[in-house]
């Protein structure tokens, strides 16, 4: 599948490939002129600011114990001070955010930020005496027509839609602090009929439950047969706390409903197999039966016998299940014994005032940071617009655990040291786990509502650094973040990076005046480590060039070899991967990393000169042009070993011997004329943009004229939709990798680069220059396509998706898609 490439884990470097090689091997002088006074000749002169670099980073190697070449680098923590401080999660430090909707992967949970946090969370049966239809975790296969926040602020608050085929659940909490231990808490569910998309169920049951992770106890108190009405329990974070369910209500909350209860105890091996204990123990025995209606039977928890033979249970489960009519309404309330001085229980009317507080706290903050309103949108965008965001910011998830890593070095993986991660996720159904790269664009967005929030999440990612100055891309810690990745994708190579798209979100931090000395004192020696990583690993093959390692190096299956290091997954590159190559982005991506590290060391009083000289290096149109201008082709490109002359053709096979079965045969590329050392032709699109998207190019430049002529020709990259990821002309456009590959970075709109696109545009419209005009009307017309075709599909659709199609707008891949695809916010903010 499409959607798998990005959990695909990519082969590591040749062993030759691993030296300190291009930018970090360069040697010469004459940096310190400025770079728009020396041709590009003088330009290669510059070797002796990137060898001063390269000896820094040396320095810095040795300062801090690191071993690049060591095979338990890989596994070993980098020894700078962490970027966070000890306990910085723990309800003593951050009471706030203790409690929260920290597991995106289901519908609807709460957990605590602490390794071993018991968790509380939701799951539904629709009536059927013939099939159990549990919901639990997020699935594209339950094929919900909508779900979603609605509002969330982050910190107390959350409102959410669910809606399931006739079925309509909103999901509400509030926090109230106090006490040690992060507080109370309380959820509402209410459940309302939807005649207009489905028949209504007569009754629904919702299923309540609590479950630890390894330790702490849980006791349920049972008021009457199978009633649970309430729990009691302890942790080692959070001390002794009680739950009470209260029993269900009508829609307003004024009338008790009649209701059928069941009760669950159980034991799991972790909390990734709650959904298979709750489905093994479902009976259909069990009778609704209230007064003047029709009895019926449903399908209610009864009995589990255990986990298999030979497993160790590490979580205790209790399950509260509630049958009843619908329209209905719950109510569950958490109270830690740490609160001495609680007002009140925060339930019924408290509740219903406290939710209502919260609702017009959200709006009016939305509307002061953001500003839709004054900007003319209408209610409906309104509200999509926070649901975008709200999504993004509910999504937020806290893991606990270990990578895999494979280095080059070792035969087998390794596991990492443990750790915490607090993150954005980009799906809540199909990726919910941290990746990097679209990580610094969920900051983007969430930096604006909440900067310390932002500063908090990147000191997560870093303080996962080995010791090599090395991040892996894709975090899948914990069992239940494991469970939802298939096992042959989680190991990660401590040879692949990934765009450093943290730098982006540290521009924006130093431009609000939101990243004080402090933090960011805390966490240069692990920017310094980071950004010596890519300069080592990653150079090219001359100074000032950068390639990406970890392309596939399958030259028969695919019909351009995937690099999915570079984000952009199976976007054209050089038809056959060599040291040779010379790969625009990723230099791109390092005149900004560059840029940013510069400033970062003149705000903290440290030597800069080698950052500033590097980001003027590749800052300097002549030498970008130089080695990515490809004048016959008229764009910026990458530079490799190529030939266009490649096609996918059935493989010719001999008959077999007599009685023998038929093989099938394979698609297998065939190349029709080799490859020589030239620009790479026909892959106009998304990566020939990048001078222009980092906001590298003069405002004079005439290549600047030429990529938005690029832009905004419907032949190449235009369309009413947005800015397609492929040009139309391209000979790979929407074209097939392997038989069962079909085209993802080959044609379709994706919103993260579209945003630095209209952020581009929207830079240079306020430069004077020969482009300034065009620029200007190209932004206004990109914006406004952007967003209106963003929000038509998630009217239309009830989601944001993971990228929309170049033809017809229409969302595709998977959905909910409310990581970058949420920075529709920003272009409607015109926030950049």
């Amino acid at each position: 599948m499409a959607r798998e490439r990005r959990r695909r884990a990519p082969e590591g470097p040749r062993p030759h490939e691993r030296g300190p090689r291009g930018a970090a091997a360069a040697a010469g002088a004459g940096a310190r002129k400025s770079p728009r006074a020396r041709g590009a000749a003088a330009a290669w002169a510059r070797g002796a600011a990137v060898a001063a670099l390269g000896l820094a980073c040396g320095l810095l190697a040795a300062r801090w114990g690191l071993s690049s070449f060591a095979s338990s680098g890989a596994t070993r923590p980098h020894p700078a001070a962490r970027a966070l401080p000890a306990n910085s999660s723990s309800a003593a430090a951050a009471p706030g955010l203790f409690w929260g909707s920290y597991r995106p992967h289901v519908y609807f949970g709460m957990k605590t930020r602490s390794p071993r946090a018991p968790v509380a969370g939701l799951m539904w049966l629709r009536p059927s005496e013939a099939e159990v239809r549990l919901r639990h975790t997020c699935e594209q296969s339950d094929g919900l027509a909508r779900y979603g926040w609605l509002l969330h602020d982050g910190l107390r608050f959350g409102a959410q839609e669910i809606r399931d085929a006739g079925l309509s659940l909103q999901t509400e909490f509030v926090k109230r602090p106090g006490g040690r231990h992060g507080g109370d808490w309380s959820w509402r569910v209410t459940a309302r009929p939807e005649r207009m998309a489905g028949a209504p169920p007569a009754f629904i049951s919702l299923l309540f439950y609590v479950a630890t992770d390894g330790q702490g106890t849980l006791q349920p108190l049972v008021a009457e047969k199978n009633r649970m009405a309430s729990l009691t329990g302890t942790t080692e974070e959070l001390g002794d706390f009680t739950i009470t369910f209260q029993q269900p209500t009508n829609e307003a909350g004024t009338t008790p409903l009649y209701a059928s209860y069941n009760y669950l105890q159980a034991k799991a091996e972790g909390l990734h197999r709650l959904s298979d204990v709750v489905k093994a123990s479902l009976s259909p025995r069990f009778v609704y039966a209230p007064p003047g209606a029709p009895k019926r039977r449903y399908f209610g928890v009864d009995t589990y016998r255990g986990p298999p033979e030979g497993t160790e249970p590490r979580s205790q489960l209790l399950v509260h299940q509630v049958t009843m009519a619908v329209p209905c309404r719950l109510e569950v309330l958490f109270e830690s014994s740490s609160v001495a001085d609680r007002a009140g229980r925060l339930a019924g009317e408290v509740l219903a005032q406290e939710l209502a507080r919260h609702r017009g706290a959200f709006e009016e903050r939305f509307e002061r940071t953001f500003g839709l309103a004054r900007k003319g949108f209408s209610a409906q965008e309104q509200d999509f617009a926070k649901a975008a965001f709200s999504n993004m910011l509910g999504g937020m998830g806290y893991f606990y655990g270990h990578s895999l890593v494979q280095s080059p070095q070792s035969d087998r993986p390794q596991p990492s040291p443990e750790g915490p991660l607090f993150t954005a996720v980009p799906s809540r159904s199909f990726f919910p786990r941290g990746f990097l790269w679209d990580e610094g664009f969920h900051q983007l967005l969430l930096s604006r509502w909440d900067p310390a929030l932002a500063r908090e999440v990147l000191a997560h990612w870093f303080d996962l650094m080995n010791a090599e100055g090395w991040i892996p891309r894709e975090q899948i810690l914990g069992e239940e973040a494991r469970s939802k990745v298939p096992a042959e994708f989680v190991v990660q190579h401590s040879s692949a990076g990934n765009p450093p798209t943290f730098f982006l979100v540290l521009q924006q931090l130093l431009a609000q005046g939101a990243a004080d000395g402090p933090y960011l004192r805390r966490l240069y020696p692990r920017l310094q480590s980071w950004y010596d990583w890519y300069n080592r690993t990653q150079a090219g093959p001359v100074p000032y060039t950068f390639r990406w390692r970890g392309r596939d190096q399958d030259t028969q299956m695919f019909l351009n070899p995937k690099t999915l290091t570079s984000g952009l997954d199976d976007y054209p590159r050089a038809s056959h991967p060599s040291p040779d190559e010379r790969h625009l982005d990723l230099r791109c991506w390092m005149a900004l990393a560059s840029s940013v590290m510069a400033k970062v060391a003149v705000q903290l009083g440290e030597p800069a000169g080698d950052y500033q000289h590097m980001a003027e290096a590749l800052a300097d149109n002549q030498l970008l042009e130089q080695h990515h201008w490809a004048g016959a082709l008229g764009t910026f490109a990458d530079y490799g070993n190529h030939t266009q002359a490649v096609l996918l053709e059935r493989e010719r096979l001999q008959p077999p011997p007599p009685g023998q079965p038929l093989p099938t045969p394979r698609l297998l590329r065939v190349v029709r004329k080799p490859p020589r050392l030239q620009f790479v032709g026909g892959a106009l699109g998304y990566v020939s943009l990048f001078p222009l998207l980092l906001q590298l190019l003069q405002p004079e430049s005439p290549r600047l004229g030429a990529l938005l002529a690029h832009m905004r020709s419907e032949k190449q990259l235009w369309t009413p939709f947005g800015l397609r990821s492929l040009a139309r002309s391209s000979p790979l456009y929407l074209k097939h990798n392997t038989e069962h590959d079909p085209p993802y970075w080959r044609g379709p709109i994706w919103i993260n680069i579209n945003y630095l696109a209209v952020r581009a545009l929207h830079h240079y419209s306020r430069l004077a220059g020969p482009f300034q005009e065009a620029a200007a009307a190209l932004y206004q017309e990109l914006r406004t396509s952007l967003i209106g075709n963003v929000f038509r599909q998630y009217q239309e659709s009830g989601y944001l998706w993971e990228q929309y199609h170049d033809g017809t707008g229409k969302g595709q891949g998977c959905y909910p898609f409310t990581g970058w695809s949420a920075l529709v916010l920003l272009m409607m903010a015109e926030e950049y």
